[in-house]
Parts: C-alpha cells; sequence; structure tokens
C-alpha cells in the first residue's frame, strides 16, 4: 500500500513541535505494516540542505506567483518529496513565522500551494508516483482534501493535532485557491464567513482521526471544538483517535549521546551523573531534593502561566526547576523573574535545544505538563521512557497515558504519574505536593520509574491503528 503524507514540518528535517516528530516517525512505524510511506514537504532552506542527490520529478511554471519543482529524494533516512518554491519557502527560522514573530503574510498562498502539489500527487498526475491513501497533517495541508473531493483522487485522512490552529484566512483569499464556487459553503472551506483551511479538510476527508481517544471526544464539545464542534459531532462515525507513539530508538536512556549517563530499567542509578549534569547545565545548588523539569512553549494553553505564579511558593517547598522554553512574553518574564530572585533553584533556558531537551528528561525527577487541552502530547511519553516522572493535567491524550498514583493504582501497583483536574493554582499546588511526597518514598517512587519505563510507547500500536484505517478506507 502506497501512502502520501503530507506535513508542514518533519523531524528530524525541521520542527516546531509534536507534529514534526509523528511526521518523521510514522513512515519506519508503518513500514513494519506493509505500508510505504513516502512524504511530501514544503522545501525550507534546512529541508534543502538535508536532500541527498534530489531529482526533479515535476516542474510548475506557475505556483502560487512563482516557478517551483517538486522534488523527489531522501533526506536522514526518509523518502521525501519535496516542493522546491523558493518564493514560499526559501525562509530561515520559523517556518509559520517572520523575524517579527508574526505569521508570514502569504500563509495562505504558501500552504495552498501545498495542498494543491498533494493533490496532484496523489492522483498521480505530476509523474509515475500514485497514492492509494493521502495522509494530511494539520490545517497546512488540509487543503488537498477539498481539491480531492472536487475533482479526483484517492481516499484521504485528517489527522488533527491541535484544534486550536485553524488555518483562518479572509474570505477573499478564496479567489486564490482555485476551487469552484460551491466550495466556500458550509460543507467546505467556509467558517463563519472566513476560510478555515482546517475546516475544509474535516468536512472533505474521508476519515478523521486525532491523537488520542480523549481528545477526538473533547473536541466534540464546545469548550474544546473551537467552534468545529457541530462539524465534529456530525462526522462522528469517521472520526477516531489513536495515540502517539515515539521513536523508541532516538528517545532511549541506554544509548542516548546527550546524556552524561546512560542507563536502563535494569539499573536505574545512573540517573544520578544526569541530575548532577542538570544542575551544572541550569546553575542549580547541587543536591538530592526534587528537580521538576519543563519542556514547553510557554502559553495558555501549556498552562504555563498558572505554574508561573507558583514558583515562589515551589521554591519555598525546597523544590528546584529546571525549564526550557520560550512562548507569550508576560509568562516568559514571570519565569525569567522568577530565576533572577531564587538563582540557584530556578534555571530557565530560553532556546530550544533537543540535546538538552533529553538530558532535562534523563536527569529530572518529574516533567511537568499542566496543560489546559493536550491532543496527545509527547512530552510525557518521553517521561516515561527515562524515568522522569510525569505530573499532568487530567486531558487529552494526557489522560489517556499516564495512571494516577491514586492510592487505589498505588495499591494495585499500576502508578506510572500523577494526574490532577481542574487545571487552576490549587489543583497544581496539590500535584506538586503529592508528587514531592510520593519521592521521598523512595520505593515508590523507584517502582513508578520502572513502570513507566517497561511501558511501550513504542508506535508499534499505533502504526497497526493506522494501517487497519488505510486498509479500511481502501
Amino acid at each position: 500500500m502506497q501512502v502520501l503524507s503530507v506535513a508542514s514540518e518533519v523531524y528530524p528535517l525541521i520542527k516546531t513541535g509534536g507534529l514534526a516528530d509523528v511526521a518523521g516517525a510514522l513512515p519506519a512505524a508503518l513500514a513494519k505494516q506493509g505500508v510505504t510511506m513516502r512524504t511530501l514537504m514544503p522545501g525550507y532552506p534546512a529541508v534543502m540542505a538535508a536532500l541527498e542527490k534530489p531529482a526533479s520529478f515535476h516542474s510548475f511554471a506557475k505556483l502560487m506567483g512563482g516557478t517551483a519543482t517538486l522534488l523527489v529524494g531522501k533526506a536522514k533516512g526518509l523518502d521525501v518529496f519535496v516542493l522546491d518554491a523558493p518564493h514560499l519557502f526559501d525562509r530561515k527560522g520559523n517556518p509559520y513565522l517572520g523575524p517579527d514573530g508574526k505569521d508570514w503574510p502569504d500563509n495562505a498562498q504558501r500552504f495552498a500551494a501545498l495542498s494543491q502539489v498533494a493533490a496532484q500527487l496523489a492522483r498521480g498526475e505530476l509523474g509515475n508516483y500514485k497514492a492509494d491513501v493521502l495522509h494530511l497533517h494539520d490545517w497546512q495541508s488540509a487543503l488537498a482534501a477539498v481539491y480531492i473531493k472536487y475533482n479526483s483522487g484517492p481516499k484521504s485522512v485528517m489527522t488533527v493535532h491541535n484544534i486550536a490552529f485553524k488555518g483562518e484566512f479572509p474570505a477573499a483569499y478564496f479567489n486564490i485557491l482555485d476551487l469552484p464556487p460551491q466550495a466556500f459553503a458550509i460543507d467546505g472551506v467556509e467558517f463563519y464567513g472566513n476560510l478555515s483551511f482546517l475546516k475544509g479538510g474535516l468536512a472533505c476527508a474521508n476519515a478523521i482521526t486525532t491523537v488520542s481517544p480523549t481528545y477526538a471526544s473533547e473536541i466534540c464539545t464546545a469548550d474544546y471544538g473551537m467552534g468545529l464542534e457541530g462539524l465534529l459531532q456530525s462526522r462522528r462515525a469517521s472520526l477516531s483517535g489513536i495515540v502517539n507513539g515515539i521513536d523508541i530508538d532516538v528517545w532511549n536512556p541506554a544509548t542516548d549521546k546527550a546524556l552524561a549517563a546512560n542507563y536502563s530499567a535494569a539499573d536505574i542509578s545512573n540517573r544520578a551523573s544526569n541530575k548532577r549534569a542538570i544542575e551544572k547545565r541550569f546553575n542549580l545548588e547541587p543536591g538530592d531534593g526534587i528537580i521538576h523539569g519543563v519542556v514547553s512553549r510557554l502559553t495558555w494553553q501549556k498552562g504555563l502561566d498558572i505554574f508561573a505564579s507558583l514558583l515562589d511558593w515551589l521554591v519555598g517547598t525546597g523544590a528546584r526547576l529546571a525549564l526550557i522554553g520560550t512562548g507569550e512574553a508576560a509568562i516568559e518574564a514571570a519565569v525569567m523573574a522568577a530565576a533572577a530572585k531564587h538563582p540557584g533553584r530556578i534555571g530557565v533556558v530560553t532556546a530550544y535545544d533537543e540535546a538538552l531537551s533529553h538530558l532535562v528528561q534523563g536527569g529530572c525527577d518529574t516533567m511537568l505538563v499542566p496543560s489546559r487541552f493536550e491532543p496527545c502530547g509527547l512530552t510525557q511519553l518521553y517521561g516515561l521512557r527515562y524515568g522522569c516522572v510525569p505530573v499532568v493535567a487530567r486531558t487529552g491524550g494526557l489522560a489517556d497515558t499516564i495512571i494516577d498514583a491514586n492510592d487505589a493504582a498505588l495499591g494495585a501497583g499500576v502508578a506510572t504519574g500523577v494526574q490532577f483536574s481542574p487545571v487552576d493554582r490549587f489543583s497544581l499546588q496539590n500535584a506538586l505536593t503529592r508528587a514531592a511526597t510520593l519521592y521521598n518514598n523512595e520505593t515508590a517512587w523507584k517502582n513508578m520509574q520502572l513502570r513507566g519505563m517497561n511501558a511501550d510507547v513504542s508506535w508499534d500500536h499505533s502504526a497497526a491503528a493506522y494501517s487497519a484505517l488505510y486498509k479500511g478506507l481502501v
């Protein structure tokens, strides 16, 4: 079976979040299921630099205001099609934002072009390739399902990684999309008088998936659906939740070169060396007390505003904090002010560092994920794999992947972390207090670490579910 995956970011070529990890890991996981997946992505500078001996697959004399070439080749082990359109994608830095931190003003053209090419490629129009299934990720590729519906092509799967990002643009942009007039309607791309690329994909795809069963239910409600809940309710029979996995070769504490010392579930004593490395890297006072870890965008969605308001209290409990993150200016300022106020107790790195994020998982005692909503979350899965006990909000994929250390779970020997709800100051304080109490019980804590490390967080189960979905469509 030939599946064309279309994504705006793919690890290890370019990454801003979990979408890239999923798009990068799925091809290898699906190969074990007898599915051949190739990935279409934009030709950002980092992607172009990674391409190995690319060949021209198709040339476009005019594509959203410029010439373009569809390239085919390999890049860091992935089989890729790359849309080399310099007028759209030859821009360094964040793939979606300009140097001013705002969306590129031509994002509608950029990702409409990606979607148009995806539909043509999947249909077999551009050369000797044709897909059995078209798998689209988030709003940046969602229009491909609309192009398929109003022309022709294979069955399509639309995966929602975060429904908060809907790809919304003024209605006037419809004129550049080369779609028939009837596509600007309630069963097409129209969304409250404007356009939504994601809404079009959700309306037109043959199947809709999201990245956890709980999130699949949540987005059908007004609290989480971001205005799309009515559409999703009407398509509930086509909607399913498949929990993400992680690449257990990339994320393996026994072989991870980013760690100061390697370890495994058979012997976790070397975690102490990584804790010492965390203290040094984040300028924390040495000691045996608990170190909380945060690797996150500093945003309202992630609940980091609430956590930032608790930092004085947290330091007062004797805890320390190692945080990697950037985001909303007010939250960044609050975190930096707390770090300046509590030197040696709070360490902050405000530039994303992939290797350092591995060390945080390998050396911190907890991984905090206090999100108000979280489609799946990968950080907590990395935490399980590394014996870094997750402390998470009870929402979306966090609820599906972490077993709360309540009395029943502790008694049954199945707890893997700490959950809390609702996402407010009191509940988060209580969760952190519970985590500290558990940490001081050496046996209970180690048992939780080992259960997490022995949990199956690979892509095997999820890949089998995607394979079954593809085969059911075909």
